[in-house]
């Protein structure tokens, strides 16, 4: 993971990362330590030192989560059905006024 975890960030500017437990590693940690970034990743049950994260914080990244999972339900946006931006990005309005009615 930690491997993986360093590919993705590579060339991505960031000030924070917010990520779940399976991120909790400490080469992942010390990379993002290194590029000053702040962290908010909780820690595993099985650490023997927990390593404490802002909760707050933490649910701002649990509720993005489940906003992109109500987006997936509309399958033409997730699957860039519309072939102008004209009429993906009325889709999106349309999109987000739904759920936001819902």
């Amino acid at each position: 993971m930690t491997c993986l975890g360093k590919a993705v960030i590579k060339g991505v500017q960031f000030k924070a990362f917010l990520g779940n437990k399976a991120f909790d590693a400490n080469g992942f940690r010390d990379a993002l330590m290194d590029r000053k970034a702040s962290v908010v990743i909780p820690s595993k049950n099985n650490r023997k030192s927990q390593i404490p994260h802002d909760k707050d914080v933490y649910k701002w990244r649990y509720l993005v989560e489940n906003y992109s999972v109500k987006i997936k339900e509309f399958r033409g946006l997730t699957t860039r059905y519309y072939k102008t931006d004209i009429s993906y990005s009325a889709n999106w309005t349309l999109t987000v006024a739904i759920i936001a009615a819902r």
